[in-house]
């Protein structure tokens, strides 16, 4: 076993906690999961060898599936913030069309809108 055995294996145990992270939408604890992954690839980069090409291809696959999965929660939580900030604003106006077709906003005041029954 090479020196940079365990740090490649600690690697790919950190890769797949961070997969399962992002499937379950911890995405708090990202930021102390991304700490260990830097600390781990810093430790192998000071080790000046070379390590087995074929493990280094599996690592850079779960690197990029990660990424992906990181990708993709960066647009449901954009989806998420561009849809509250449409309610927010219906909740305080109201649009609506005159004679002419042009858009006019109205503005609600208290937020609230009236239900009737």
């Amino acid at each position: 076993m090479t020196e940079t055995q365990p740090l490649l294996d600690e690697l790919d145990t950190l890769l797949e906690r961070e997969r399962i992270t992002l499937l379950e939408g911890r995405l708090d604890e990202l930021a102390g999961l991304l700490a260990e992954k830097e600390d781990l690839i810093e430790s192998l980069a000071a080790l000046d060898i070379d390590p087995d090409q074929q493990q280094l291809e599996g690592l850079r696959g779960k690197a990029d599936r990660n990424r992906h999965l990181m990708d993709s929660a960066l647009r449901g939580i954009r989806s998420v913030a561009t849809r509250l900030g449409t309610m927010r604003r219906l909740r305080q106006s109201l649009e609506t069309y005159d004679r002419s077709g042009q858009r006019t906003t109205i503005a609600t005041g208290s937020g609230q809108v009236e239900r009737r029954a």
